[in-house]
């Protein structure tokens, strides 16, 4: 039996010193906007700085490694290439954070996948901000999950959260890879 809630770190040189100049290159090329929950800004829920990255082929498929083989050695799930890429910023000026939360979406009769996996990559190194924690419910995770370029895979379903950011700004990289609708 798989266990579904395991986490999965990235390989040591997942995310090398060249795909964080290619990385910062990228987002300085797009346009960032205030995030929001559906389409509305609710800052006691969320309150950070994004900007989409979905259309970057290179990035989309230097994440998907990560989630095949997280997926292929832990979940097992029914999931494909496509996925967004979300870069994100919290800033301790605006209290940056983002409450508990599930990345997958709520049942409409129109859509045929759903999220299944969810990856993160830690683009700060611990000491650029203070505060910032990102947890998952039910889960201690290891000390090196703040370590720059560190991946975190897990499924879609589990919830989590960033705390409060209260010094520095904390950047990380988001991405949801999906799949046929859940049977």
């Amino acid at each position: 039996m798989r266990v579904k809630h395991t986490l999965f770190r990235g390989h040591v040189n997942g995310f090398r010193d060249t795909d964080f100049k290619r990385l910062d290159e990228l987002v300085s090329k797009n346009v960032s906007m205030q995030a929001q929950i559906g389409k509305q800004v609710v800052e006691a829920v969320r309150s950070s700085r994004i900007t989409w990255l979905s259309h970057s082929t290179w990035l989309r498929e230097r994440l998907w490694r990560f989630a095949e083989e997280a997926n292929r050695k832990h979940y097992g799930f029914d999931v494909t290439r496509a996925c967004d890429v979300q870069y994100t910023e919290y800033l301790a000026e605006q209290k940056g954070h983002y409450d508990w939360h599930v990345d997958v979406h709520p049942q409409r009769e129109d859509m045929v996948f759903d999220r299944k996996l969810s990856l993160t990559v830690q683009l700060s190194d611990p000491d650029e901000y203070e505060g910032g924690k990102f947890e998952i419910e039910r889960q201690t995770l290891p000390d090196w999950h703040t370590e720059k370029g560190t991946v975190l895979v897990f499924p879609s379903y589990v919830k989590h959260k960033v705390n409060p950011v209260t010094k520095g700004t904390r950047r990380s990289l988001v991405a949801w890879f999906e799949g046929p609708i859940w049977r």
